[in-house]
């Protein structure tokens, strides 16, 4: 029987990463800040399990709604009940309501992005936490979350003309840890899909 304990996804997002690395199999870490900006819009707004695969899958896929809605109404296991980030299923019945909501969250991820590159809002959430010194740092740099807001564009955008979607679930960690746009999305959808959806629970 499967556990009702509510658990953080982001925990178990980063869990899915670290197993697929090591020393050997590095990893760039624009594909870390973009699991940490998935996250931080997942607290700020819940969804729908359809909606955050629905979401991995255009990341995937290079932004092609068609793909999305191929693959995302054909999914039939059970999601992971036990994250507090994700709400029951919601029954959305139109393509249009599913995109709708996809295009919502992505919204989510961009403004979480700007926070962890406005100085103002980190200097502000410090302010919480009195034994933490005082700094005008931001969370990442400018260059970085460029790099970061690369890999989710093509979700509001549409399908790119030049983007190829990598076949088969092989990870080229020579890609991975140059952070080549291809391979860091795909590894970013394996690890949020099998997340949510974890193989465990297809029987």
């Amino acid at each position: 029987m499967q556990s009702h304990l509510h658990v953080g996804v982001m925990q178990t997002l980063f869990s899915t990463l670290d197993n697929l690395l090591a020393p050997n199999r590095p990893c760039h870490s624009s594909l870390w800040i973009a699991i940490l900006a998935f996250h931080k819009a997942l607290v700020d707004k819940p969804r729908d399990p359809l909606v955050v695969a629905a979401f991995s899958i255009a990341v995937y896929c290079g932004g092609s709604l068609s793909d999305v809605l191929g693959i995302v109404r054909k999914i039939s296991q059970p999601h992971d009940t036990r994250f507090s980030e994700l709400l029951d299923f919601q029954n959305i019945v139109s393509d249009e309501a599913l995109l709708d909501e996809m295009m919502d969250l992505a919204t989510y991820v961009e403004a979480a992005m700007q926070k962890m590159t406005d100085e103002h809002f980190v200097s502000r959430a410090l302010i919480e936490y009195p034994q933490a010194p005082k700094s005008d740092l931001v969370f990442i740099s400018w260059t970085l979350s460029q790099k970061v807001s690369s890999i989710f564009k093509c979700v509001r955008r549409g399908k790119e003309k030049d983007f190829r979607r990598k076949r088969g679930s092989k990870i080229d960690y020579e890609s991975l840890a140059l952070g080549k746009l291809r391979e860091v999305r795909h590894v970013f959808a394996m690890v949020v899909f099998d997340t949510v959806f974890p193989p465990r629970l297809k029987d």
